[in-house]
């Protein structure tokens, strides 16, 4: 067991070697990650030693407590004005992930207030605030007064941590996203609910991804990161749920930052819906709204959940939001998202037609990224523009006059390029073969 007043070399030689960290020990290095006393090589070695040799429970808590408590804990009570349950989701990511859009101001809508502090791009997965930030004049970081505004008169913001909000994670986060730090399980668990427990929630409904396009690529690993959210959120006495969901398909027909704010638009408006992302957004806002104790059963607040999209509701608290964050104040009908000057179909490789068997969803991220649509090093400036729409699921046909996806990108040499990538991500056969996609929802952690 490490004692305190360790150096941080040993902490990390301890870890390194498989060593267990004392409590002391675990909250210098978060010390020392919030303060920049350690190095950020240091704190990416000491990520690395985490992700080769692990945490027990009692090191994975108290990381996630000290992580959480690194800056300040929001508190609502006597927040004027804010009525109903203070509620949340969250993903560990994947590609076309925008469900975060559409559930936010879908549960504001149902009577649930939803303070949602949300992060960027990690690895080949896409970030919320930097989707939202496609929208011109977007503001992710709202000073309390602010903040407070929003959820009063949209019941939802989306927002960015602040820097005295978890800034200990703040700093890990952007070192594993460029140190092959990211699929540390508890690292993972306690980055996302860091955030949310300085949130200062009641309830949270956590979305576990699994498959090709995961942090998490097998059922098990992802089993068993659902168990320790649910836990070490238990234990800090926020009660949560976990949902392992399919992350071996795109969700939705869209992967990029401006076209995924535009189909979940398209979404909230009604005009437009892919099942299985309409499915994952009712069914996450019917186990929050149940837990906020808005509606008996997990049938009710579907129910609820679709009439509020069906009447606009969701669609209203979702402009009411954006514009109170700076963002276009008639976003629903004119959203002044920009758009890629080369468009191209992608096409399968070696067969005129056929059906998409299964994806190599993480591959077609990783296009994404060196697109220019995610960070290869901190700092690197996202293109929003670029992206795929129209994207098959598995078991779809595609043809001549049906391709893999549409490719959107920044200039036709980056279009051929990446339009061999992303079609070697596609596994097609013959047309004629029946192929089953995995079901949405995988498993179910409840406490």
């Amino acid at each position: 067991m490490a004692e305190p007043g360790l150096t941080p070399a040993e902490i990390i030689r301890i870890k390194r070697d498989g060593g267990v960290l004392a409590s002391a020990a675990i909250e210098a290095v978060v010390r020392g990650i919030a303060d920049q006393s350690w190095a950020d090589s240091q704190v990416a070695a000491w990520a690395m030693a985490v992700l080769w040799r692990g945490l027990n429970v009692a090191e994975r808590k108290t990381l996630t407590l000290a992580m959480a408590h690194s800056g300040r804990v929001l508190d609502w009570r006597g927040v004027a004005g804010l009525q109903g349950p203070i509620l949340d989701k969250h993903s560990t990511g994947g590609v076309g992930d925008k469900v975060s859009l559409i559930v936010a101001p879908l549960v504001a809508a149902c009577g649930g207030v939803v303070p949602m502090i949300s992060g960027r791009g990690l690895g080949h997965t896409g970030g919320t605030l930097d989707k939202l930030e496609a929208l011109p004049g977007f503001g992710v970081h709202l000073d309390e007064p602010a903040l407070h505004a929003c959820l009063r008169e949209a019941g939802c913001a989306i927002i960015g941590a602040g820097p005295d909000l978890a800034p200990a994670d703040r700093r890990l986060y952007a070192i594993r996203d460029v140190t092959a730090t990211v699929e540390s399980l508890d690292l993972i668990t306690a980055s996302i609910l860091s955030k949310k427990l300085a949130a200062g929630l009641q309830a949270l409904v956590m979305d576990v991804k699994v498959g090709s396009g995961a942090v998490m690529p097998d059922l098990a690993s992802a089993q068993a990161l659902a168990r320790s959210l649910v836990e070490v959120a238990g234990a800090a006495g926020l009660p949560t749920r976990a949902l392992i969901t399919d992350m071996g398909q795109v969700l939705g027909r869209s992967a990029g930052h401006a076209v995924e704010v535009r189909e979940a638009l398209e979404l909230l408006a009604g005009r437009a819906a892919e099942p299985r992302l309409l499915e994952l957004c009712l069914l996450q806002t019917a186990h929050l709204l149940v837990m906020g104790g808005l509606q008996p059963s997990l049938d009710a607040a579907r129910a609820a959940a679709q009439a509020a999209l069906r009447s606009g509701a969701a669609a209203e608290r979702f402009a009411r939001m954006v514009a109170l964050q700076g963002g276009p104040r008639d976003v629903m009908q004119d959203p002044g998202l920009p758009k890629a000057p080369t468009t191209v179909g992608v096409w399968p490789q070696g067969l005129p037609e056929g059906r998409v068997r299964a994806i190599d969803v993480r591959a077609l991220g990783l296009a994404l990224l060196r697109m220019g649509g995610g960070r290869v090093r901190p700092g690197d400036v996202i293109d929003p523009r670029v992206g795929l729409t129209e994207v098959l699921g598995v078991g779809e046909a595609c043809s001549k006059d049906r391709p893999l996806a549409l490719l959107h990108a920044a200039s036709p040499e980056q279009a051929r390029q990446a339009a061999g990538e992303v079609a070697a991500a596609f596994d097609c056969v013959q047309v004629q073969e029946t192929v089953d996609p995995a079901p949405l929802v995988q498993g179910y952690f409840v406490p």
